[in-house]
């Protein structure tokens, strides 16, 4: 991602409590994963299925949908649609931006 990180859309997208949570949850799926170094994994993320996210937070199809397409809006995520399912990867630069400005 060369993309500029835009902090303003970054922390707009957060200050909703379920894209907050949601965004939690796919950075803690992420970490889970085993990988921990932020900086030689830009390009690998997470990948799990939306419907997945709508199970675990009990959310309707369209209402994950539309949290996704904010967060990813903001640059948090990226996703592709793959049949029926999305695949989530985290913005690790947009991470690494908040970590630095929060510093």
């Amino acid at each position: 991602m060369n993309k500029k990180v835009d902090l303003v859309k970054i922390f707009k997208a957060l200050s909703s409590e379920k894209r907050y949570h949601l965004f939690k949850m796919l950075y803690e799926w992420y970490k889970s994963s085993g990988c921990t170094d932020l900086e030689s994994s830009f390009d690998e993320g997470i990948e799990k299925c939306f419907s997945k996210a709508c199970c675990c937070m009990d959310l309707s199809r369209s209402t994950i949908s539309y949290h996704f397409k904010e967060l990813h809006n903001a640059g948090l995520i990226t996703y592709t649609r793959n049949g029926r399912c999305f695949i989530c990867k985290i913005n690790l630069e947009a991470v690494e931006a908040v970590r630095k400005f929060l510093k």
